[in-house]
């Protein structure tokens, strides 16, 4: 298993429920009219230009539709491709491909737009980090994660129990350095991140110790003062500087205005929840016999 792969075990259940919503609850009716000696060589096509992920998915949906088709990749999650190119073949019977065929396409369509989009935004933001969010769709966080992985950028918390996050509204209710008090003493080997939209809050967050700041909804100028604010801390008290994540109105289009703030990372939902199909088709020859 490598880096960009996604669990197995969420991969297998995943693919299971979306084919049971495929198939249920008398299985593939067109399918299954067709002549048992019909056999599909088929290829999976990109349409337009792109980066793939979701290649587990694919794997998946075929074995567990039928062990026989077999799937050869000429092509890995986070590799570049261009319109035209073939990223696989398919071969087996036709009506088992068939009946798959949408759900493979399905993942894999949608999870190559992420890695699409995520080189797109990790190529604009450079030299700055790119990571997600949690704005995911609910059952497909693995998936996505992985996705954007195979884009190049990183992953931002997995889900609330990976490291306390306090954002304004637990602010409000807490204060920053009560927050950041209870938190080093609750979870004391846990990172605790804190979001900030002024300066004074900035001051605040990285006098109460917190290991990470979001400045959220900042423009590069402002995020230039908070970096500097944060390095004359750092420098004042002799420890290393607070890590700065840049959030909020984050887009395509402006993302590279960040770029030289002197920020650690930018984050941006819309790695995940605003992300265009990869148009990706499966052509199919039949065969008989």
């Amino acid at each position: 298993m490598s880096y960009l792969d996604p669990p197995p075990g969420v991969v297998r259940d995943l693919v299971a429920s979306a084919l049971a919503e495929d198939t249920m609850p008398l299985g593939d009716l067109s399918a299954a009219l067709l002549p048992d000696d019909a056999r599909a060589e088929a290829r999976f096509v990109v349409r337009t230009d792109g980066v793939v992920a979701g290649t587990a998915c694919v794997d998946e949906t075929f074995r567990q539709v039928d062990p026989s088709i077999t799937v050869k990749w000429l092509v890995t999650d986070g590799e570049a491709v261009r319109a035209g190119d073939v990223l696989a073949t398919v071969t087996g019977p036709l009506a088992p491909v068939l009946t798959g065929e949408r759900t493979a396409l399905n993942f894999l369509g949608h999870l190559s737009g992420i890695a699409t989009r995520t080189r797109a935004f990790v190529d604009a933001a450079a030299p700055l980090r790119v990571w997600d969010t949690r704005k995911t769709i609910p059952g497909l966080r693995a998936l996505q994660k992985a996705a954007v992985r195979a884009g190049g950028a990183r992953n931002h918390r997995g889900n609330l129990s990976d490291w306390v996050m306090f954002k304004d509204n637990h602010l409000t209710a807490l204060g920053i350095d009560a927050a950041v008090a209870a938190a080093k003493d609750r979870w004391p080997g846990r990172t605790v991140h804190v979001e900030c939209d002024g300066l004074d809050q900035v001051r605040r967050a990285l006098d109460a110790g917190a290991d990470a700041l979001l400045l959220d909804n900042m423009t590069p100028d402002e995020v230039r003062e908070a970096v500097a604010v944060a390095d004359a801390h750092a420098a004042t008290h002799g420890t290393a500087r607070a890590l700065l994540e840049i959030s909020g109105t984050i887009r395509l289009d402006n993302v590279g205005d960040y770029a030289d703030t002197g920020a650690d990372v930018v984050s941006s939902g819309s790695l995940t929840h605003s992300v265009t199909v990869l148009d990706i088709g499966l052509d199919i020859d039949v065969k008989r016999g």
